[in-house]
């Protein structure tokens, strides 16, 4: 086993990024602009601030700022956990017996178990210095909620979370984590809101999504004087926000001399993906260099791969802009499996004009293989991974036995987004055998699609 490069590549405190990479600067063809819905115009801030605080508006709305200044508040809390190292990860090469240098970035290092954090500091920060009572929020798997509600904690402002309902029953210690913290959490959908209830209605026994969750906490957020609506992924702002992780990535790789071949990330929303590979894909569209990436997501939920590029609404009670993005429908809710924090309709503007562009390729995977993956890298590597960062591991293996049919030592980076230590029952239906996996039909797909609206 050769030591030339450690087991750990860390960076130093005074190496963690001062400033945010926005990687829409840097392409040719923008995103397209969000809409409002009634107008079908593209959004001014004025029409954004009900909405989000004003700073994140400006964020979202900016595509000609290359980077953004980090405030020092942010970074003083970063220095708590980042910055994160990348992993060589020497124990799985030897065990698949594979040529292949496969390298992980591992953001399950604080408290939250997840990426998250990196945005949800940042969020809770602008609204804090705006003088907000609170903020309101949806979650998938918990990571975000847990995130938020750490980072409000922190700040001292009201943390409302409503919890995608089949992850709420699922994960009740991570719900338990976000009422440590301060927040109040609400199976989603609900009946507390006009959205929630409508839904409950359409969808008897739904076990919810994240598109559901969306609605209920935006109209929650322009109900409530002094509130604000926050996401975890998705939109621009976010990624953003996660572009620490790719630059602290390429700043420890660029240390030991190793340039990526492939670099893989889970994609539910966009914002561990687009975090990780935004300097990468910056040097890509420079024209600086040249990069392999894939974007990973479940069979279940598979909006690149099988979804339209066309606007849509980005939450299921259609209450929020227009979004051009790889879609399944707004109204699209995916089987209740484990894919957590992947069970989004859509993909980040900025990841489906990548896509569209042929800068980044895209594949799924069925939910028994993702658990294999989990339970190979578990077992050889020492970490129990989130299932969302398990679909990424999934196709690092299988790119990594490709390496060694064909002799070829290909260095692969991945993003590994968090643990998944309060995932354990979703590994128990795998190790009893109790796993199933659900693909949509076509015809599911585009019944859900012809609901998109006409624009």
């Amino acid at each position: 086993m050769s030591q030339e490069i450690p087991y750990k590549i860390y960076l130093n405190e005074n190496e963690i990024p001062s400033k945010w990479y926005n990687v829409r600067a840097d392409m040719k063809n923008k995103p397209a602009p969000l809409l409002n819905p009634g107008t079908l115009q593209p959004l001014k801030l004025e029409e954004l601030e009900p909405i989000f605080c004003t700073e994140l508006a400006k964020q979202e709305l900016d595509d000609q700022t290359p980077y953004f200044d980090i405030p020092s508040e942010i970074l003083s809390f970063y220095k708590m956990y980042r910055p994160s190292p990348v992993v060589r990860a020497y124990c799985l090469e030897k065990a698949l017996g594979t040529p292949a240098h496969i390298y992980y970035k591992f953001e399950g290092n604080n408290t939250s178990g997840s990426h998250k954090l990196n945005s949800a500091i940042a969020q809770a920060y602008y609204a804090k210095q705006q003088g907000l009572k609170g903020v309101t929020t949806e979650t998938g798997a918990g990571q975000w909620g847990t995130a938020l509600s750490m980072a409000c904690a922190y700040f001292g402002i009201d943390c409302k979370v409503y919890m995608v309902k089949v992850s709420y029953e699922q994960k009740p210690f991570r719900r338990e984590v976000m009422r440590t913290y301060g927040a109040s959490v609400t199976p989603s959908p609900s009946m507390d809101t006009n959205i929630g209830r409508k839904i409950n209605e359409e969808f008897p026994g739904t076990t919810g999504s994240l598109g559901c969750a969306i609605s209920e906490a935006v109209e929650v957020a322009v109900s409530n004087p002094g509130y604000r609506y926050v996401l975890g992924s998705v939109l621009s702002q976010v990624l953003l926000h996660q572009s620490v992780i790719g630059l602290e990535a390429k700043a420890a790789l660029d240390k030991v001399g190793v340039k990526p071949d492939l670099i893989i990330g889970c994609a539910g929303g966009g914002s561990n993906l687009g975090g990780l590979i935004a300097p990468f894909v910056g040097q890509m569209l420079r024209g600086e260099e040249q990069y392999r990436i894939i974007a990973v997501e479940p069979a279940s939920c598979p909006s690149l791969t099988r979804g339209k590029y066309v606007y849509d609404f980005c939450d299921t009670g259609k209450v929020t802009p227009l979004a051009k993005m790889y879609t399944l429908g707004s109204g699209y809710i995916p089987a209740p499996n484990h894919a957590g924090g992947l069970r989004y309709h859509g993909m980040s503007s900025i990841i489906s004009q990548l896509y569209d562009d042929g800068y980044i390729e895209a594949t799924s995977v069925k939910q028994t293989d993702v658990f294999n993956a989990a339970t190979t890298f578990a077992r050889t590597e020492g970490i129990l991974p989130a299932p969302e960062s398990s679909h990424a591991i999934r196709v690092a293996i299988d790119e990594a036995l490709k390496c060694k049919e064909t002799g070829e030592e290909k260095n692969i980076l991945f993003g590994l987004t968090g643990t998944g230590y309060f995932d354990l029952v979703a590994y128990q239906k795998y190790n009893d055998g109790l796993m199933e996996d659900y693909i949509p039909t076509d015809k599911e797909i585009e019944e859900s699609l012809s609901k998109c609206p006409k624009t």
